[in-house]
């Protein structure tokens, strides 16, 4: 009896701990961003969703989707492709969420941009 009390209880923690530890990402959100890019300061509204997907959009370039976003613990990756005066440039980003703040690099032809976010 007491080992199937004993297991009883063991597998109902392992439930509730399961049940806490779940939920998206932390990088996974609408963030409103500050790009320091070699063109100057952009502002970009950056999309991450929890299945992969996003979207980043700027008056300077318009709204592009992407997908394969990679989280690992709170870091996300991702690349996405956007055309600057007619002119397509490839963005491999790689930032780090804590709270409602997300920093992060985009790599590109033109060398790394600093990214600042908050959340919305």
């Amino acid at each position: 009896m007491k080992k199937i009390l004993s297991g009883l209880l063991v597998l109902s923690l392992s439930v509730l701990v399961g049940c806490t530890a779940g939920g998206p990402p932390p990088a996974v959100g609408v963030w409103d961003a500050t790009v320091n890019s070699p063109q100057g300061t952009i502002s970009v509204e950056l999309t991450m969703g929890a299945d992969g997907s996003g979207e980043m959009s700027s008056n300077m370039f318009g709204s592009t989707s992407f997908s394969d976003i990679v989280y690992a613990d709170n870091t996300a990756a991702f690349t996405a492709t956007i055309s600057v005066q007619g002119q397509q440039v490839v963005l491999n980003f790689t930032g780090t969420a804590e709270g409602d703040s997300l920093n992060g690099v985009f790599n590109s032809n033109f060398g790394p941009s600093e990214l600042t976010a908050t959340r919305q």
